[in-house]
């Protein structure tokens, strides 16, 4: 049990934790923000208002629980509140990795008194998933149209009564790809009910459109869509009068002379107080696909995103701007740190498949991580599922945990530590051997390919408690570091640099690994894990 002061200290560290983040804060405290918001891998965001509420809605992939749900009272300052999908359907299917597969980019609405979240899985279909609180519960996912490549869904609840979904193809699911269609919806939402048409076709002008959000604004209706490709491409708007086309085009974002590349998929959303602004994300590689905050403002019914200085239309990113007017200041930031003092884990843990009830208990102000047998198929982490990774949450960073293990003194291929995954990996942890417990420095390069982890032994430990530490620096150079008391750490000389994952930037996190079926599996207790600047 922690002593007093301890516990004081860490349920202080775990409030201000929680409230606001120690390595990045876009809200500049003057009125004033600086991009991107979220310094964190929040790809294809989605955002919608209800009353002075914002919330916003992101990509997951094969992560679970999966589909975040963010709150924000001004656009700036956001706070992760939970997640959509506890377990992640077919269960069997996503009960082992599926790297870049699993949910792509959803579409959030308020309809009827209800949030309905739709997303896309390449795989299976599109679903349909509802809740009257955001923050959950959430209903079993239906699935509104099955299908391979189907991706980007939209909904819109038209005022003369109908209801629609648009959406993109994946070429390397569906075959075909940079088009956007159309179908009807039944009028509870969960079933198309028609074959659809193509609205646009951008093989010509804007090859690989997709992630399209269907909107309807002055006798218009307006598809706002990202085109040629994640890290290159621009922001492409489409309106019509009629919703079935024929659609005029225009280009209302690019990165223009700013350093923001892309930029790429995003939303359109309003204050209370009648201000337009957009989100997108940029892809920043190992850090992931970031969110960033434009103002927006319309001219002759087309929108015009960021700064437009020669006035056509076409707007450049902004590095900082002056915050939206909501009348709300709070300073809030999605969680990084966790003192693991509650009855759960912190929402900003993600497993790599559908947990099992057996890889993790909370245990008296700890997280206990039992050493699971890896898949008999896994060549290395990259195949195992009980990761439990978050995301990187800044340019810079600094990340030191404490644990003690207890691993199994029969067996010698039980492995706890600290890993920075992607597809190629690194990891700092505690092997037990026949003369006792080793600290032992793991690198996998190509991961995804199937290469084997190199294996260095650093050191013979004297005890088994350990602090791991992993210093991330600007171009995500990764340095760890061990310390046996806590205040002298060893630094390894070797730097890595971190590497995104499939679809996704790097993350970072806790791993308990075993290589034999036991009826007793060893374990670690993690007393604490902390991100600070």
């Amino acid at each position: 049990m922690k002593p007093i002061f301890t516990l004081l200290f860490s349920c202080l560290s775990l409030l201000v934790c929680a409230q606001r983040s120690l390595t990045w804060m876009p809200d500049l405290g003057n009125g004033f923000y600086k991009n991107p918001v979220l310094h964190a891998d929040y790809s294809d965001p989605d955002v919608i208002r209800v009353g002075e509420h914002f919330y916003m809605v992101a990509s997951s992939f094969d992560a679970v629980p999966g589909l975040p749900i963010l709150e924000s009272k001004d656009l700036v300052n956001w706070k992760l509140i939970g997640h959509a999908l506890k377990r992640q359907p077919p269960f069997q299917h996503f009960a082992k990795t599926q790297h870049g597969n699993g949910v792509w980019a959803p579409a959030l609405r308020f309809h009827k008194q209800e949030f309905y979240l739709y997303y896309p899985d390449p795989d299976f279909g599109i679903y349909l998933t509802k809740a009257k609180n955001p923050a959950g519960p959430w209903s079993e996912p239906v699935l509104v149209e099955a299908g391979k490549g189907l991706i980007d869904p939209c909904p819109l609840w038209d005022t003369d009564g109908q209801h629609y979904l648009v959406h993109a193809y994946a070429g390397s699911r569906a075959g075909i790809k940079s088009i956007i269609v159309i179908k009807k919806l039944n009028a509870k939402g969960d079933q198309v009910i028609n074959e659809g048409q193509i609205l646009y076709d951008g093989h010509e002008l804007d090859p690989t459109i997709e992630g399209p959000k269907l909107y309807k604004r002055n006798g218009y209706y307006y598809i706002f869509a990202p085109a040629g490709g994640v890290a290159t491409g621009w922001q492409l708007v489409l309106r019509a009068k009629n919703i079935m086309g024929p659609y005029e085009r225009k280009v209302v974002l690019s990165q223009g002379q700013s350093p923001i590349n892309g930029p790429h998929q995003g939303a359109w959303v309003n204050t209370a107080s009648g201000e337009d602004w957009f989100l997108h994300f940029q892809d920043l590689g190992a850090y992931g696909r970031v969110v960033h905050l434009q103002p927006m403002k319309w001219i002759n019914d087309w929108p015009v995103m960021g700064t437009d200085a020669d006035g056509d239309g076409i707007g450049e990113p902004v590095l900082t701007f002056k915050k939206p007017t909501t009348g709300h200041s709070s300073i809030v930031n999605p969680a990084e740190s966790d003192e693991f003092n509650g009855s759960q884990i912190g929402l900003q843990w993600q497993w790599q498949a559908n947990p099992l009830a057996t890889w993790s208990f909370m245990n008296q102000g700890k997280l206990r991580l039992y050493a699971i047998k890896a898949p008999d198929s896994a060549k290395n982490l990259w195949d195992v599922p009980n990761l439990l990774l978050q995301k990187f949450p800044a340019p810079s960073f600094t990340v030191t945990t404490k644990m003690k293990v207890a691993l199994n003194a029969k067996r010698s291929n039980e492995k706890a530590g600290i890993v920075v995954a992607g597809l190629s990996y690194a990891n700092l942890g505690i092997q037990n051997k026949k003369d006792g417990l080793y600290l032992v420095w793991g690198i996998c390069k190509n991961a995804d390919h199937g290469s084997r982890e190199t294996v260095r032994e650093v050191t013979k430990l004297n005890g088994n408690e350990i602090f791991l530490r992993v210093e991330v620096s600007a171009g995500a150079k990764c340095r760890f570091a061990y310390s046996e008391d806590g205040i002298n750490f060893t630094t390894l000389e070797e730097d890595v640099e971190a590497q995104p994952g499939k679809w996704i930037g790097a993350k970072i996190g806790l791993f308990c690994t075993g290589g034999q079926q036991t009826n007793d599996s060893g374990y670690v207790d993690v007393d604490w894990f902390r991100v600070e600047k």
